[in-house]
């Protein structure tokens, strides 16, 4: 199992280097004592942090805004991390809180964060928030959001149920009290 856990960290690293993510030793330590989930858990994750035909900008913008609805702050610390590496700024990240009626988001952006709220709510994405992202998105990047935010929907479960706290690391990049 270890190798396994070893050899994701490196496939995603190097697929995305990211100077200063934090390992996830807390979830991968919880995962590893369940091997054949784990890997099978894993491999999927893999898919979407390195393989997506989303942009690294639109994937964490999904999960922040998945992480924000679901109260996983775990998954949101985490997020933030690689939503900055990503490019988001500080006021785009607060935005995801506010949904996607904030002003400021693009067509599609707001597309995106819609889609999550309505995926988690009724379990389908809107037909009018479909046809402004399949405007721009081809089928693999519209089965890539809704699989983005099921298994980040289903990691925040996750997290939450099983009590998984944040890496010290991670401890800055908390969201505030709600």
């Amino acid at each position: 199992m270890q190798n396994f856990v070893d050899g994701f960290r490196s496939s995603v690293a190097s697929a995305a280097p990211e100077e200063g993510r934090q390992a996830g030793d807390n979830l991968l330590g919880t995962l590893a004592r369940y091997p054949s989930l784990a890997m099978a858990f894993l491999t999927f994750n893999k898919h979407l942090l390195s393989g997506s035909a989303l942009t690294v900008r639109q994937r964490e913008l999904l999960v922040l805004r998945v992480a924000h609805i679901r109260r996983c702050d775990y998954e949101w610390a985490q997020h933030v991390v690689l939503a900055e590496r990503a490019g988001l700024t500080a006021d785009e990240i607060s935005r995801v809180t506010a949904g996607p009626d904030a002003p400021e988001w693009t067509p599609v952006e707001r597309a995106l964060v819609a889609s999550v709220d309505e995926l988690l709510t009724d379990g389908a994405i809107a037909d009018d928030t479909w046809k402004v992202l399949a405007d721009d998105f081809d089928e693999q990047k519209m089965m890539d959001v809704v699989f983005t935010v099921g298994c980040y929907s289903m990691l925040a479960m996750s997290l939450r149920s099983f009590g998984i706290q944040p890496e010290e690391g991670l401890i800055p990049f908390l969201p505030t009290p709600r």
